[in-house]
């Protein structure tokens, strides 16, 4: 005679948190917004902390990274690098993300 429901068994269609999270941004259209804020909150960990502490704005807009940064010589600096630092975000947040780079 049994009183009490067992419940130590699991429900079956458990899934990792990682991916029901990535389903619910998609659902929600929120990717690629939550992409772009990754992208600007890890500038520092992408670039290095010289290159972070001479970016005075960040934003985006369109899928344009818009960069302002305080260092003209920095500033040539990513200009002649631009591909590699497209590389970089894209491998890092995947292609598509951020689709052109504009420093200022």
């Amino acid at each position: 005679m049994q009183y009490y429901k067992d419940y130590t068994t699991r429900n079956k269609n458990t899934s990792p948190l990682k991916e029901v999270f990535e389903e619910l941004l998609q659902t929600y259209k929120l990717k690629d917004r939550f992409n772009e804020r990754k992208v600007i909150s890890s500038w520092e960990e992408l670039m290095g902390k010289t290159v972070a502490s001479r970016t005075t704005g960040l934003y985006i807009k369109d899928k344009k990274l818009y960069v302002k940064l305080s260092s003209g010589a920095i500033k040539n600096e990513l200009i002649m690098n631009r591909t590699k630092v497209m590389a970089l975000i894209d491998e890092k947040f995947g292609k598509g993300t951020i689709q052109e780079l504009v420093f200022q």
